[in-house]
C-alpha cells in the first residue's frame, strides 16, 4: 500500500504540480485511512475495501466528533485516491464514490469589521515600544490591500513585487500564478517598510545567503506564517478588541468588502486564486448577513420596540 502511496506522491508532485504541503495533506489523509485498515480488519491492498468498509470508516469518523469540513477533506481526498487507481489499473472500482456526508449549517467566514480594521491600523503604525512598526503595518496593509493567503505571503520574494505598477505576482496553489493591484496606502507602506526596517533586519542575518522574501523576523531569515499570525495576534492585543485574529480574516475581509462595494463575481474570484466559483460564492452570503444587520439596526421601522 506505501507503493501505491508513494506513486501517488509523485503524480501529484510532477503532473499535479501542487505544493509540498498539499501533497503532504493528502498524504496525511491517505495514510490515516491506511492504518484504520490495517487496524481494523487486516487489509494489505486497496483493491480489497469496499463500499461498506467506507461506511464503517466514515462512521468512525463522526465518532471522533470531528468538523464536518474536516470530514469532508478526509472524503475528497481518498475518493481523488482511488480516482488515480483506477485510472491507473490499481483499483477496479472507487469504494468512495457516492459518499454523502452528513448535511449541515454552512458556518459564514469570519471577517473584521471596519471599526476593527482601523483599531489594527492605529496599532501597527503606533512608533512607541514597537520596534518592527513599519514591517507589521506593511504586513497589514498588504494582507488586506490583496487578500492573499498567508503562504503566499510569507514565500513572496522582492521580485515579484512591481511597486511603480501597485502589482504584485503571486504564486498561487497548484503553481497558479496571478496579479493582484494594491493601492497607495499599501504602497507606500511597502515603501517605508523595505527602504527602513527590512535592511536592518537583513543585517542581522549572518547566513552567506540572504533570503529573498519580502517579509523577515527580527533574526533577519524569512517569516513565516505562523509569525505573521503571532504578529496579527499581537497588534490585535493592543487593541480595546478582544478575541482571536489569523490572516485569513483579512482574505474574507478583502474579498467581502470588495463585494460589498459592487465588485462582480468573477474579479474577486480572480484576485482571490479560487480556481472554482462555488468557493467564492461563499462570501454573497456574509454580504448579505451584513445587509441584514446593517439594516436591523439603522432602519427605523426594522423591528418592533421592546421585541
Amino acid at each position: 500500500m506505501e507503493k501505491e502511496l508513494a506513486q501517488y506522491q509523485s503524480y501529484l508532485n510532477a503532473e499535479r504540480g501542487y505544493s509540498a504541503l498539499t501533497v503532504q495533506a493528502y498524504s496525511k489523509d491517505i495514510q490515516a485511512f491506511v492504518d484504520y485498515l490495517r487496524d481494523n480488519g487486516g487489509f494489505t491492498t486497496f483493491q480489497s475495501v469496499q463500499p461498506l468498509d467506507v461506511r464503517v470508516y466514515l462512521a468512525s469518523l463522526y465518532d471522533e466528533v470531528l468538523a464536518r469540513t474536516t470530514i469532508a477533506r478526509k472524503v475528497s481526498s481518498l475518493k481523488n485516491f482511488y480516482a488515480y487507481l483506477v485510472k491507473e489499473g490499481l483499483a477496479e472500482d472507487n469504494p468512495f464514490e457516492g459518499v454523502a456526508l452528513r448535511k449541515h449549517q454552512a458556518h459564514l467566514p469570519e471577517f473584521l469589521y471596519d471599526n476593527e480594521l482601523q483599531a489594527l491600523f492605529k496599532v501597527a503604525y503606533d512608533k512607541v515600544d514597537h520596534p518592527q512598526y513599519r514591517r507589521d503595518a506593511a504586513l497589514l496593509e498588504f494582507l488586506f490591500a490583496t487578500g492573499v493567503r498567508v503562504s503566499e505571503l510569507s514565500g513572496m520574494h522582492l521580485d515579484q513585487l512591481d511597486l511603480n505598477n501597485q502589482l504584485v505576482l503571486v504564486h498561487g496553489k497548484g503553481n497558479k500564478d496571478r496579479y493582484v493591484p494594491f493601492g497607495s496606502y499599501a504602497k507606500k507602506a511597502l515603501q517605508d517598510y523595505l527602504e527602513n526596517d527590512r535592511p536592518e533586519l537583513l543585517a542581522k542575518n549572518k547566513k552567506v545567503d540572504k533570503p529573498e522574501e519580502v517579509f523577515l523576523n527580527q533574526h533577519g531569515g524569512a517569516l513565516t506564517s505562523a509569525g505573521v499570525t503571532y504578529i496579527l495576534q499581537q497588534l490585535m492585543n493592543k487593541t480595546s478588541l478582544t478575541g482571536k485574529i489569523h490572516p485569513h480574516m483579512l482574505r474574507h475581509t478583502f474579498a467581502t468588502a470588495l463585494l460589498n462595494r459592487g465588485a462582480d463575481m468573477r474579479t474577486v474570484q480572480e484576485l482571490l486564486g479560487h480556481a472554482n466559483l462555488s468557493t467564492t460564492q461563499i462570501y454573497t452570503h456574509v454580504s448579505k448577513a451584513m445587509l441584514q444587520s446593517s439594516y436591523q439596526n439603522y432602519f427605523p421601522r426594522a423591528k418592533r420596540e421592546n421585541e
